[in-house]
């Protein structure tokens, strides 16, 4: 027997309380969510080489900058209510700009090199979505509407988006195959999972994360694009104009197409 919650000023039953125990506090997935996904790596990448590097500060007083920032929009997300656009994507930021700093730290100052450093984060990994699922059965996002689940998520999210700065740095930079080609590889990978997820019967939560994952090398490589040195393959733009502008595509995106948030599974 189910039980119905009722509105305590008329007795009468609150009909938008199941409704709202039904959302995640993540949002739907859908090509909207892909496209500013792919905007905040890329940015991720501009705005944590801009604090790391233009402002000469160093990839461990980066990495402090960034993880401050990261605790503190992951202690808001997990407070929060509901689902809050604005409030979800800063902190995916957070997660991607503490995974550029973080991953350029282990690979260069740690000197364990990109091999060792996506080792290490794709263990690191794993072991975050086993915890997970053996925690709670399930790493489905639509499940995200826990503070436990919370947590597991966006830690799983920030070890997802260190690895794939260290998968991008390690492709383009230390394989030598540039940034254009390095680009093309990893949007040739994400759109096989697209047509995985529409052709094929593969769990669509293994697709997911896949195709999360693989965004953040995209996002580095295309950002590596825009800031290097033309002698390296790049644009050699600001990275501050580059970060700005990156910015206002994912605002637009955001006002211009509102999210719904994922309906929860049961």
């Amino acid at each position: 027997m189910s039980i119905r919650r009722f509105d305590a000023r008329y007795g009468e039953p609150d009909l938008n309380a199941s409704a709202k125990d039904s959302m995640s506090k993540v949002p739907e997935v859908t090509l909207v969510f892909w496209i500013i996904k792919i905007a905040a790596t890329t940015l991720g990448e501009t705005a944590g080489d801009a604090v790391s590097m233009s402002m000469d500060l160093g990839y461990l007083a980066g990495t402090g900058i960034f993880a401050a920032i990261f605790a503190a929009a992951v202690s808001a997300q997990i407070w929060a209510k509901t689902f809050h656009p604005s409030l979800y994507w800063f902190t995916i930021i957070a997660t991607t700009t503490v995974g550029t700093t973080l991953a350029d730290f282990a690979d260069r100052s740690l000197g364990i090199g990109y091999a060792g450093g996506s080792s290490l984060l794709f263990v690191l990994l794993m072991g975050s979505l086993f915890s997970w699922h053996r925690a709670l059965g399930s790493v489905s996002v639509d499940t995200v509407s826990t503070p436990r689940a919370e947590v597991f998520y966006w830690v799983t999210i920030m070890l997802s988006q260190t690895l794939g700065t260290a998968l991008g740095d390690w492709t383009a930079d230390t394989e030598g195959l540039g940034y254009g080609a390095a680009a093309i590889l990893f949007g040739s990978a994400l759109a096989l999972l697209a047509a995985a997820c529409y052709w094929t019967r593969i769990s669509r939560v293994l697709l997911f994360w896949a195709a999360f994952i693989l965004t953040r090398p995209l996002g580095a490589v295309v950002g590596d694009f825009l800031d290097k040195p033309v002698t390296s393959g790049g644009l050699a733009l600001s990275r501050y104009s580059a970060s700005a502008a990156l910015l206002a595509v994912m605002l637009a995106c955001i006002f211009l197409f509102p999210q719904r948030a994922a309906k929860r599974a049961h």
